[in-house]
């Protein structure tokens, strides 16, 4: 008999059906006469509820081994429910147990766990309600990401994990080497010499597929990158990771308006797809985790983004009542503060700031007639602030070559990027936004630990 997934029979079953399924129990009562058992699988919210009778072939036996955490298989009819809240349970014909597991010691009891606490059961902690949701709507979320792009045309690129160059400029890079750390070779002045590493140079993880995705689409116009990227950036907080994904596209031919449009489709586009396919995990999300969820799903798909300059931006902030914490000034880049003020108590929907200072920003963006500002843009969303952050980029070779040396970075190293510039270089424009910030914001979730199965912060790499 052909397996059915829970999600498949509790939206789309009827009763006298005959279904196999198979899962991990969640919970289990015995009564006089008969036993309750809930299975999950994994692929909906709610368990299903299957009803033990007792005259069941060696029934006692069972019941000994289905316990909290155990893997099952179980064949039956489904009847009507007669229990609240569920409309279809299984009358078990046949039951098949795989794996057992010790009621004393299955670490997931029915009970409401803390986040800091489930944390520590990496390997089991995807087996509650709330990290089921997260990880079915993280899917969901990737699954729209594709399909967003491949249904305009656009190239995903899989761009390297591992890259000489330093796209932002920040330093905050993990090393990759295969030197024995307790004694690499030397040159003659006493400094590591890394001609003799694997790559024959220094080489990192990389923080961004930007600038590789930037030589790509001089080929194929429209491209994007969806993958992971590092930072070794040692901040213990709720906002970071040392490892996440990122997804960037870029576009040739494009300047700041269209970015600017694409940035506001792609968002509308991905909460639109959530909804759809994870109703039940959304309302979950919205019921026990943040009672705004579904309203700020609203926000960002029934919204025109609003759009200011960022001087424009800086004089609605310098005129507001309210006391910030971080000064406000023409020059300062804005801090979440800030942007959460525009978003959240002025406009009250999703904005967009563009022409940032030049100070402030990386040396690909594009420099403004008014050579004090550059074309870059960032969406800024009611609850988390900066959600999206993009530019045009600069195709005139001496304008980035003038910027690549205020950023005193040397030119030889960029030698391949600014070669575009010098054969058949064009107007082009992208942006960058991280996975995780997302399904966070999606979800409601506090932390950004707890939207990525296995995730990788300072002091913490468990396996």
């Amino acid at each position: 008999m052909e397996k059915k997934r829970i999600a498949d029979i509790l939206r789309n079953s009827n009763p006298d059906e005959t279904v196999t399924i198979q899962g991990w129990v969640r919970t289990k009562r015995e009564l006089k006469g008969f036993s309750f058992m809930e299975v999950n699988d994994g692929s909906f919210l709610a368990n299903l509820q299957v009803v033990i009778d007792s005259d069941f072939p060696n029934y006692e036996e069972i019941l000994k081994q289905l316990n909290i955490g155990s893997s099952v298989r179980v064949s039956g009819v489904l009847v009507e429910s007669q229990g609240k809240g569920q409309r279809l349970e299984i009358k078990p014909q046949d039951i098949e147990i795989f794996g057992d597991s010790d009621p004393e010691t299955y670490p997931l009891q029915k009970k409401r766990h803390s986040f800091e606490f489930l944390r520590t059961l990496g390997h089991l902690r995807s087996r509650t309600n709330t990290l089921g949701a997260v990880f079915r709507v993280r899917n969901a979320c990737a699954d729209a990401v594709h399909r967003f792009f491949q249904e305009r045309g656009f190239l995903w690129i899989h761009t390297p994990l591992i890259t000489a160059n330093d796209c932002e400029g920040a330093g905050e890079l993990f090393r990759v080497t295969n030197f024995d750390l307790t004694n690499p070779p030397k040159t003659k002045s006493g400094d590591i010499d890394y001609t003799q590493d694997f790559f024959g140079k220094p080489a990192y993880l990389t923080v961004s597929g930007q600038l590789e995705a930037e030589v790509m689409a001089m080929s194929f116009q429209d491209v994007y990158t969806f993958g992971p990227t590092f930072r070794a950036e040692n901040s213990n907080t709720s906002r970071h990771l040392a490892e996440f994904w990122m997804i960037e596209p870029e576009m040739a031919f494009c300047d700041l308006e269209g970015d600017m449009d694409l940035a506001e489709a792609f968002l509308k586009y991905i909460f639109q797809a959530v909804l759809d396919q994870c109703p039940e995990d959304m309302e979950f999300f919205n019921k026990r985790i943040d009672k705004t969820v579904l309203e700020t799903a609203d926000n960002i798909i029934n919204n025109e983004f609003a759009r200011i300059s960022y001087t424009e931006a800086v004089n609605l902030l310098e005129k507001s009542s309210r006391k910030f914490e971080y000064p406000v000034e023409w020059g300062l880049d804005l801090q979440s503060e800030h942007e959460r003020y525009l978003a959240e108590e002025h406009f009250k929907k999703p904005v967009i700031v563009t022409d940032y200072p030049t100070a402030i920003k990386a040396f690909y963006m594009r420099l403004n007639e008014d050579q004090n500002t550059v074309a870059a843009m960032d969406v800024l969303a009611p609850k988390v602030g900066e959600i999206i952050g993009g530019s045009q980029r600069e195709e005139r070779l001496e304008v980035l070559d003038r910027r690549i040396e205020e950023a005193e970075m040397p030119l030889e190293e960029l030698w391949w990027y600014r070669d575009l510039r010098r054969y058949g270089t064009v107007p082009h424009a992208g942006f960058g936004l991280g996975f995780e910030r997302v399904v966070q914001f999606m979800t409601g979730m506090s932390n950004i630990r707890d939207v990525i199965p296995f995730p990788r912060t300072p002091q913490n790499a468990e396996f």
